[in-house]
C-alpha cells in the first residue's frame, strides 16, 4: 500500500502524540522527538494514557494496546530520526520554531527520498519547504484533534511539492492510516480553519461585548445548531494561544477584519489562560496531574 515503513514525529504535545499513536496502531515503528528529557517523559505519559483510554473504551484490545506502545520510542535526540521514511513536524504553531525544525531535519535525514510533512494549522507550507534543500519532498499533512478519533486530514502541497510526494503522502494517510483526505491549496488556514476561526473569534467578541456568557453562547450552539462543542469550549480545546496564532497568520495573509484576534483573546493568552491545557480559559477544567507537563500543541 505504501513505501513508508518508518515514521518520525517532532513534538509530543496533543497533536504529535496523537499522530504517533495512530501510526503505531497501524503497525508502524515510530520515533518521537521532544525538546528535552522532561518533555519526552511527559510526551510518553500522554501517549500511554491515550492508549489506556482507547483500551478501556474497547477501541483497542489489551494486546493491541501493548503492541502499539511497544512500537513507540520517545527521545530528545533529533538525530534518532536519521533513517525515517517520513517525518511529521508537530511543534507549536510558531513559524520560526517550525522553520528551525525543518532546517535541522534536512541535515539529519539520510534518505534523499524521505518525506517531510508539517502538521501546521495555518502557516503556508512553502515557507517551511524553503528552509530545506528538498522542497519537492515537503508537504502539509494536517491532522485534527483528537487524532485517533477524527478521520480528516488536510493534504497541502506547496508550489514546489512534487506529484510523487503528494501521491506517496495521500497513499500513506488513506491506505495505511485509514484517514480521509481533502486537498487544499497552500494558503493560510487551508480549508477548515479558514472557515472555523472567524466563527470562534465571533464568539469571543460576543463575550468581550457582554452579549452573553460563555456558557450560554456554547449552550446555544450545542442545542440550537447540534454542534458537539460550543465555540468557546472548542477554543479551550484547541488552546487560546494556538487560536491566536492561527488568527494572526490568517490576518497577516488576507488582512480581513474577521480574522483579527480580539483584544480579549490576546489578554487571556498573556495571562496564561490557555484553555484545557492550563486548566482555565473561557471555562475551568480539572487540574492536570502533577507529573504531566503541559506541552503547547495545536489542535486544528
Amino acid at each position: 500500500m505504501t513505501d513508508i515503513e518508518r515514521v518520525g514525529v517532532v513534538g509530543c504535545g496533543l497533536m504529535g502524540a496523537g499522530i504517533a499513536e495512530v501510526c503505531a496502531r497501524a503497525g508502524l515503528p515510530v520515533t518521537v522527538v521532544e525538546r528535552d528529557a522532561e518533555a519526552a517523559r511527559a510526551g510518553r505519559l500522554r501517549i500511554d494514557r491515550s492508549l489506556d483510554r482507547a483500551a478501556a473504551r474497547g477501541r483497542l484490545t489489551a494486546e493491541g494496546r501493548a503492541a502499539a506502545a511497544g512500537l513507540i520510542t520517545v527521545t530528545d535526540q533529533l538525530e534518532a530520526l536519521h533513517d525515517r521514511d517520513l517525518v511529521v513536524e508537530a511543534v507549536a504553531e510558531d513559524e520560526r520554531l517550525k522553520t528551525d525544525v525543518f532546517t535541522r531535519l534536512d541535515s539529519v535525514l539520510t534518505d534523499g527520498h524521505a518525506l517531510l510533512a508539517t502538521n501546521t494549522s495555518s502557516i503556508p507550507v512553502i515557507r517551511l519547504a524553503a528552509a530545506t534543500g528538498r522542497p519537492e519532498h515537503v508537504v502539509g499533512v494536517h491532522f485534527f484533534n483528537p487524532v485517533p478519533v477524527l478521520t480528516l486530514v488536510e493534504l497541502v502541497p506547496s508550489l514546489l511539492t512534487s506529484a510523487d510526494t503528494l501521491t506517496r503522502a495521500e497513499t500513506f494517510v488513506t491506505g495505511r492510516l485509514g484517514k480521509e483526505v481533502v486537498r487544499t491549496r497552500d494558503r493560510a488556514g487551508f480549508v477548515v480553519n479558514a472557515l472555523l476561526v472567524p466563527y470562534l473569534l465571533a464568539a469571543i467578541r460576543m463575550v468581550e461585548a457582554g452579549s452573553a456568557s460563555a456558557e450560554d453562547i456554547d449552550r446555544g450552539m450545542v442545542l440550537g445548531c447540534a454542534h458537539p462543542l460550543g465555540p468557546l469550549a472548542l477554543t479551550d480545546l484547541i488552546g487560546l494561544d494556538t487560536t491566536r496564532a492561527i488568527a494572526e497568520s490568517l490576518y497577516a495573509e488576507f488582512r480581513e477584519p474577521l480574522y483579527a484576534p480580539p483584544p480579549l483573546l490576546s489578554r487571556m493568552v498573556e495571562a496564561g489562560l490557555l484553555g484545557r491545557k492550563s486548566g482555565r480559559g473561557f471555562h475551568t477544567y480539572p487540574a492536570r496531574p502533577r507529573n504531566e507537563t503541559a506541552v503547547p500543541a495545536e489542535r486544528s
